[in-house]
């Protein structure tokens, strides 16, 4: 069982602190509490020269000094505030700075409401789980053998086959019932690798449907998508050695993930509302007649700075661009302002909660949208990298880390 250690303000005011608990024992995990004295509170506030009021947010800084002096035990750390509360933002991404610059422990950030429930947790303590116990696992950098990566997610299930350290086949079906679309994208990765199923050595699962297909495909590896996505992404970029940062944004939520070597260090995902996910531009796109992969050459001729976003909520985002056409404003500024809003929101309400760090690679199916790419590399003063196969990355890390599972019981 590993050890988690939270350093949080407020969950217990807010009633969410029984389903931390209740994600941490899903995933064998038991959630710690550093002990410290009122003098250690103190002697840390003034280290750390930021001053708040609250005691629970003073509370935070002590723990993660006492986390990085070694006085507790721990094997990570979760890392977590009110999602109202600016003080707690701010302080939030100090404290993970100074626990990421002096240990090695892994960190996911979570701005929690106080209707958050446990299986939202869940991916994330998953994550902590793989990265605190399957390091020699996440540092594999070659796929061997011939392996099957499948990827269930909320939009879209890709599939992959890999045959010593190269993609042979792909699959790509939208979801719907999940082993349907499984089976169609696996169907097509077969068909085109030129193989067939009782061919293949090792099976892994990632996405919302993982563990139904696990099941159904006696999958050797059944992982969560932080870690197998920024295994997927690094090796497609071919930036396993080194810094990396991973902007994945899917049908329903994005990912922002710091890498080191191959090896996720921190990672924060998005989840409060879906106005900065794909399904905001799949929306837009239907709104303009035109199909979602159109989206992003349709706004790469538009200008964003026509438009007026009011609200980063997917409603009433919408809401402003069915204004917007209804004023007569092109179409191609809708699309780029569509693509804007979206980086935007990653940008604020993600990528300043960790240290950026270059390359930023960007992928996922969002990442075939020219549009979003520009909004991104405008926002952030640099070009994003999208490697080949961007769309398939969950499929890749799966199919790559299984292969390391192979000869294993």
């Amino acid at each position: 069982m590993i050890k988690i250690a939270q350093i949080a303000c407020g969950t217990e005011y807010s009633g969410i602190q029984k389903e931390i608990d209740k994600a941490a024992r899903m995933v064998n995990a038991e959630i710690i509490y550093p002990d410290v004295s009122y003098e250690y509170i103190k002697e840390s506030t003034d280290i750390f020269g930021f001053e708040v009021k609250s005691a629970g947010l003073q509370l935070m800084f002590a723990r993660a000094r006492a986390l990085v002096e070694g006085l507790v035990d721990a094997d990570a750390v979760f890392l977590a505030t009110c999602f109202r509360c600016a003080e707690g933002a701010l302080l939030k991404n100090e404290v993970r700075r100074y626990i990421q610059n002096n240990s090695t422990l892994p960190v996911v950030m979570y701005s929690f409401t106080q209707h958050t429930k446990a299986d939202e947790l869940l991916t994330r303590m998953e994550a902590l789980q793989t990265i605190a116990e399957r390091k020699q696992l996440l540092a594999r950098k070659r796929q061997v053998g011939l392996t099957l990566g499948i990827d269930s997610g909320s939009a879209t299930t890709k599939a992959v086959v890999m045959r010593d350290n190269e993609v042979i086949g792909t699959g790509w079906y939208p979801t719907q019932t999940v082993v349907l679309s499984a089976n169609k994208v696996v169907e097509q990765a077969l068909k085109e690798a030129g193989v067939k199923l009782n061919q293949i050595e090792a099976v892994g699962t990632t996405g919302y449907g993982r563990h139904t297909l696990g099941k159904q495909f006696k999958a050797k590896l059944i992982q969560e998508e932080l870690t197998v996505n920024s295994k997927g992404a690094v090796w497609t970029a071919d930036k396993q050695e080194g810094e990396a940062t991973v902007i994945d944004i899917g049908g329903m939520d994005n990912k922002v993930i710091t890498i080191n070597n191959g090896i996720p260090d921190s990672f924060t995902m998005g989840g409060i509302c879906a106005g900065a996910s794909g399904r905001f531009l799949e929306i837009t796109s239907n709104r303009l007649g035109v199909d979602i992969t159109e989206l992003g050459g349709l706004a790469m001729k538009g200008n964003p700075k026509n438009v007026t976003m009011a609200s980063y909520c997917i409603i009433f985002g919408i809401q402003d661009l069915v204004t917007e056409l209804a004023a007569g404003v092109p179409k191609e500024d809708i699309a780029a302002a569509a693509c804007y809003s979206v980086a935007e929101q990653v940008f604020e309400q993600q990528l300043q909660e960790v240290d950026i760090r270059e390359p930023v690679i960007q992928v996922g199916g969002t990442s075939l949208i020219e549009g979003l790419n520009k909004a991104f590399e405008d926002i952030l003063h640099l070009k994003p990298l999208v490697p080949k196969h961007s769309q398939f990355i969950g499929s890749i890390g799966s199919a790559l880390l299984s292969s390391a599972l192979l000869g294993e019981e």
